[in-house]
């Protein structure tokens, strides 16, 4: 085991030392806000504190415990029985007693042993809790960050595309006033600017609500990202990729801790039919004492004692059977969880790869749309060619250029989503 945590190690250190990591300051600070701004941040470092504190409760099971007794009591009759012709008393009329008592569990075969460790592993839990709130935190915030850099770039196309329409525009309102064009011309044009900006205000609108999200997230409701310069270079073996997932994702790191706590039950479970070895002791006044017993004498007593669990119906069996069954369930859940991640990481790696080739391949796109829009223009202006025409050129370089962009914003989420699954922690 030991020798398989070494590997691990070392596999964690070749990544780290050779990944070629890129992330903007700006989007560091905004996920570092978000660590002290966002509610469920503070909630969940709030059950570390608990199980800090479940911990010193479970260690102060080791202490002895000191308690202290009084009581009074009027019995009648009194008891009496003649003798040498006196009534002599055997119980006081007043009963009374003080004491101080102390008890202290001197073995008890490993039982408070196995609950610290118990307790010790839930607040290792907590703490891998934490952390993994903060990295789906940190996977919003990159998400919505890159959103809105995605929607401003896709804004900025739609400006370039409504000034050329608007521009040429003039250009028809001019041939019209020449005779040389129809009034549809120009209402034709219109229309396809005014098509544009009720794409940019659906635009503006959507940016709107990822700066609500980010406020929601972060406190903050505005950045200044203008390019997707998120870049993560790792490795594109599957293989490799599922071992440093297995060491730093905090799924498999909580699974991991959900099957040690589930092992710390099913040993408390086989102590529970431990017998416990105890001191205790006591000391105080007391009456009842013959011959004076109405009044209080000083008395103690110490002593050892034993408790041995003999029969309880197979309860003790059926509490280990139940908690080794647990302990399958999470090795069970963290195969699935192995399936689950080798998928998500291929598709990432795949999406990644399918990305770039397409951005690649756009480039004679936009090259040959923005030459048929210049050549539509150029025969517009000319009187060779009709508004129609010019329109759609239009369209189709707003078309690559948006497909372009589209691809961009996908490989940067890829990369985001490929850093989360490795449990990448950049911030």
């Amino acid at each position: 085991m030991k020798k398989y945590n070494f590997l691990i190690l070392l596999t964690l250190l070749s990544f780290y030392s050779s990944a070629q990591v890129q992330v903007n300051t700006e989007l560091k600070n905004l996920i570092n806000q978000s660590f002290t701004y966002y509610p469920k941040v503070k909630e969940v470092n709030n059950t570390i504190t608990i199980a800090q504190q479940k911990l010193e409760l479970t260690k102060l099971n080791n202490m002895p415990e000191i308690t202290g007794n009084a009581s009074y009591a009027y019995i009648q009759p009194k008891i009496t029985i003649p003798l040498g012709g006196t009534d002599f008393q055997f119980a006081p009329v007043n009963s009374v007693n003080a004491s101080v008592n102390a008890q202290y569990a001197l073995f008890d075969f490993g039982r408070l042993k196995a609950n610290i460790e118990k307790s010790k592993d839930e607040l290792q839990t907590a703490t891998h809790n934490l952390t993994n709130v903060k990295s789906q935190l940190a996977y919003q915030v990159s998400t919505i960050y890159y959103n809105l850099v995605y929607l401003k770039k896709a804004i900025a196309i739609q400006d370039s595309v409504i000034k050329f329409l608007s521009d040429n525009k003039k250009i028809v309102i001019a041939k019209l006033q020449n005779g040389d064009a129809l009034k549809i011309d120009v209402l034709n044009i219109q229309a396809a600017i005014d098509n544009e900006e009720n794409r940019k205000v659906d635009l503006q609108n959507t940016i709107q609500k990822q700066l609500t999200l980010l406020s929601y997230t972060t406190g903050i409701s505005f950045e200044s990202g203008t390019n997707f310069d998120f870049d993560l270079t790792a490795t594109n073996n599957i293989d490799d990729l599922i071992t440093i997932a297995q060491a730093s994702n905090m799924d498999f790191v909580i699974m991991k801790d959900k099957i040690k706590e589930a092992l710390s039950d099913v040993n408390i479970a086989k102590l529970s039919n431990k017998p416990v070895v105890g001191l205790q002791a006591a000391a105080g006044y007391k009456n009842g004492y013959v011959p004076e017993v109405e009044n209080p004498r000083f008395n103690y007593l110490a002593g050892i004692g034993i408790t041995i669990p003999i029969y309880n119906g197979g309860k003790t069996k059926q509490q280990v059977k139940l908690a080794q069954n647990i302990v399958k369930q999470n090795e069970l859940a963290q195969e699935t969880l192995n399936n689950n991640y080798k998928k998500d990481i291929q598709q990432a790696l795949t999406d990644i790869k399918s990305n770039m080739e397409r951005i690649k391949n756009t480039n004679g796109q936009i090259e040959e749309a923005k030459y048929a829009e210049q050549l539509a223009a150029s025969r517009f202006i000319n009187g060779t060619g009709t508004n129609l025409e010019l329109t759609n050129a239009s369209t189709n370089v707003q078309r690559a250029a948006l497909t372009r962009l589209q691809y961009e914003y996908q490989l940067c989420l890829a990369k985001v989503e490929l850093a989360r699954l490795i449990g990448y922690q950049y911030w």
